[in-house]
């Protein structure tokens, strides 16, 4: 692949030429499988990367019980391990890959000088993590205050808005079992949840794919959950 053509993602849209140049001349692009878990603790304290193409999840496990709860998606132009670049300490979470993707593999120690030094990269940096925190509290609220069900909708709603940076397209080709696991639900529950609202005919499905089929009542349904 060129490596200048797989580069061609949004944060570089207003990049400056020359930070462009050098990116490129730190950076290599790496493809991997679906199914594989390639980035471990220590990798990540050596390495950092961004998502080209595919989909990478996040995650945490009970050993004892078998839970599992997704943390986090990757997909194209999300960026990992930033909780490593920051604090320089093993980060122990699980990666797996869900799609085959296609990641760029930069130093770290590059990475932290163009955090502390170059304008071009903390211009899209800050915000990035900005946009990360703010997941992550809208996951906690999420997982604390709302039905599956509910959470499903409203994750069905942003999976259709193109402004939504983290979860735009998020489930297509996402099994039943990996949904529950980002909502922190089991499948049969989820399985439930999904007949429920095509029984509403807010939605149809095909294998690995949800359909919204009617918006207006998704988003009427939504808005009554966050205000009741």
């Amino acid at each position: 692949m060129d490596k200048k053509k797989s580069l061609e993602i949004e944060i570089f849209d207003n990049i400056d030429k020359e930070f462009e140049e050098e990116f490129y001349n730190y950076s290599e692009t790496l493809e991997y499988a679906k199914g594989t878990s390639p980035f471990l603790s220590n990798d990540l304290l050596k390495y950092f990367y961004i998502v080209l193409d595919g989909k990478i999840k996040t995650y945490q496990i009970n050993f004892e019980n078998s839970k599992e709860q997704t943390l986090f998606i990757y997909q194209r132009g999300d960026m990992f391990d930033i909780v490593s670049l920051l604090d320089k300490e093993p980060h122990e979470v699980i990666y797996e890959v869900l799609q085959d993707c296609i990641v760029l593999r930069l130093p770290i120690e590059k990475v932290r000088f163009w955090v502390n030094g170059s304008t071009s990269f903390k211009n899209f940096f800050f915000p990035y993590v900005a946009s990360k925190i703010r997941y992550t509290e809208n996951l906690a609220t999420e997982l604390s205050l709302y039905s599956v069900k509910e959470r499903l909708m409203h994750l069905l709603v942003e999976s259709i808005n193109p402004n939504s940076h983290f979860k735009y397209k998020l489930l297509n080709n996402l099994s039943n079992g990996e949904i529950s696991k980002l909502l922190g639900t089991v499948r049969h529950v989820i399985e439930r949840a999904i007949k429920e609202l095509k029984q509403e005919k807010v939605i149809k499905t095909s294998r690995k794919n949800i359909t919204v089929i009617n918006v207006e009542k998704l988003l009427e349904k939504t808005t009554k959950m966050l205000h009741k």
